[in-house]
């Protein structure tokens, strides 16, 4: 191995429960890949197994946690006791190669696709996502809230029955738990919504009842983490201060890690504070060394790698860049950094063991995967 590159691979120890071999992580990303009944196919386990060879820790997709949070179709479900014989497939097939399982748990929201929910779209508030033919949601009752809420501590027992090393609480990319948070999608006037702080009120009851969950039914060390985005464009919108409003409330909560959502690991803030300085040296800032944060970002290169491992945050996520180069972290541990594939190859489908649904996704989306035109 290059010299340069070691700092990639030393051991990171948190002093609680996360403990990874090393500093990359495999990030969360949608690969429309599963069953119709919400269990995992061969594909999608060939898919993880391939990729869980050398990062420290992979982070699923996500799971829907209710059945009406479904958000894309091809997702698998941690909704119900009969699919953790599906979720413990997963998990087993991640850790028998040497990585952390994380199980991704959210519900989609506005989000979910009208079809999967019996149109039955639900939100915060009557508020649809800003874009054309966009379905108006229907606010939650406060009944339904608090099930919901369960409902994210019940899949948390699931994710612990089915051998899964932690889970992660998905508060980003414009779902549920970040609908609440935002004054664009939460226009509430009762004790889930009005004030920032009330608009906290139900991202960070998910954390708690996760985490009761956990001390109710973990009986080894079991990993609880928080994603979020840190900005969204629409006016009213989360902006940057916001975000570190949310920072403060979830250091509280004796977490495992943060994990900020970035399409650039780099890109500066839009509004509410220093735009002249990127997202993640502010978050890290903030945060100091209360809690791990994982960056993740257009993450491509050994160098791209060390450069974002340099910013002081711990840990680094690969997302597009690991699926198309499976032995990105092989290749740069093997001190062969220069073989590192980063543009995907429209005749290497098979070769990648990418699935067909995620492989359709990503050649007929221009501009989401370098190489793609």
């Amino acid at each position: 191995m290059n010299s340069k590159y070691t700092p990639l691979f030393e051991s990171f120890n948190s002093g609680k429960k996360l403990e990874v071999k090393n500093r990359l992580v495999m990030a969360p990303m949608t690969n429309f890949s599963s069953n119709p009944d919400g269990t995992v196919t061969e594909a999608e386990v060939n898919y993880y197994e391939r990729r869980s060879s050398g990062v420290g820790m992979v982070i699923t997709a996500c799971t829907y946690v209710t059945a009406n949070g479904k958000g894309f179709h091809g997702e698998f479900g941690g909704d119900q006791d009969e699919l953790i014989p599906s979720l413990s497939r997963l998990a087993s097939a991640i850790k028998a190669k040497g990585a952390k399982a994380i199980l991704q748990i959210f519900h989609g929201g506005r989000e979910v696709p009208p079809e999967l929910v019996n149109g039955d779209v639900v939100s915060a508030s009557n508020i649809p996502s800003e874009g054309e033919g966009k379905a108006v949601p229907r606010p939650l009752s406060e009944k339904e809230i608090d099930s919901i809420i369960l409902d994210f501590g019940e899949t948390t027992r699931r994710a612990i029955e089915a051998g899964f090393d932690g889970v992660e609480i998905h508060g980003a990319n414009g779902y549920l738990l970040q609908q609440f948070f935002s004054p664009h999608s939460n226009r509430r006037e009762d004790k889930w919504g009005g004030s920032l702080e009330k608009r906290l009120t139900f991202p960070l009851a998910v954390v708690d009842e996760v985490k009761k969950a956990v001390a109710n039914h973990a009986k080894d060390p079991f990993i609880v983490g928080y994603r979020f985005s840190p900005e969204e464009p629409e006016t009213p919108g989360i902006t940057m201060d916001d975000t570190l409003a949310l920072i403060d409330g979830l250091v509280t909560k004796d977490l495992d890690y943060l994990h900020v959502s970035l399409m650039d690991f780099w890109s500066r803030a839009r509004r509410g504070t220093d735009v002249d300085r990127p997202r993640i040296e502010i978050i890290k800032e903030r945060i100091g060394d209360q809690v791990p944060l994982i960056g993740v970002g257009s993450i491509y290169t050994a160098d791209d790698a060390i450069k974002a491992l340099q910013s002081g945050v711990p840990l680094i996520a690969l997302g597009r860049e690991i699926i198309i180069d499976p032995e990105w972290v092989q290749k740069v541990e093997q001190g062969r950094e220069a073989e590192i594939v980063t543009k995907i190859n429209k005749e290497n489908q098979q070769q990648l063991d990418i699935p067909d649904p995620l492989w359709q996704a990503i050649i007929h989306s221009p501009g989401w995967f370098p190489g793609v035109e």
